[in-house]
């Protein structure tokens, strides 16, 4: 199992999407078995933030002075026997918010496909060079169509057309 703890130091955020962890943890529980550790609960930290305080820790960490849409800190450290910490990972609002009139559908398919690239990271990927590049944004695009058919699988059988139909025209 995997599990987001999710801070949020952005109203924005909350105003436009509520219940706001439960997007993070439902993309993380349809993962491929691959990512889960067992007989272990890995954690991560989700810090949904603005421009100006990704902007300062990309300065400190990455010695970039600008903002960025994700950053994500690998720490990889075992809790006890039982818990592992995968790492952290701040998204900027701004970066997700653009267009300024983006719908909620695309906005939250926005926010779903940064925070797996983020994962990602944390999970040793990297995109420094053309081929890693081209493995990392292939297994991205692996991960959220996997995610997005199991999560309509569930809605299916759940009975919950309506949500089902939502859900497509979401995602």
């Amino acid at each position: 199992m995997i599990k987001a703890e999710v801070i949020v130091d952005n109203t924005a955020w909350k105003n436009k999407i509520k219940n706001i962890s439960q997007l993070f943890n439902r993309i993380l529980k349809n993962l491929p078995k691959k990512y889960f550790l067992k007989n272990k609960k890995t954690i991560i930290t989700v810090l949904l933030s603005n421009n100006s305080k990704i902007k300062k820790l990309n300065k400190i960490f990455r010695k970039k002075n600008k903002p960025t849409d994700i950053l994500s800190f690998p720490i990889k450290k075992n809790i006890d026997k039982n818990f592992f910490y995968l790492g952290d990972i701040i998204i900027s609002y701004e970066f997700m918010n653009k267009p300024k009139k983006i719908s909620l559908p695309e906005f939250k398919k926005k926010v779903a496909k940064i925070f797996i690239h983020g994962f990602l990271h944390l999970k040793g990927f990297d995109h420094k060079k053309n081929n890693d590049f081209d493995k990392m944004q292939k297994e991205e695009r692996k991960i959220f169509n996997l995610v997005k058919n199991k999560i309509w699988k569930q809605f299916l059988k759940k009975k919950q057309y309506l949500t089902y139909i939502y859900f497509v025209l979401v995602y």
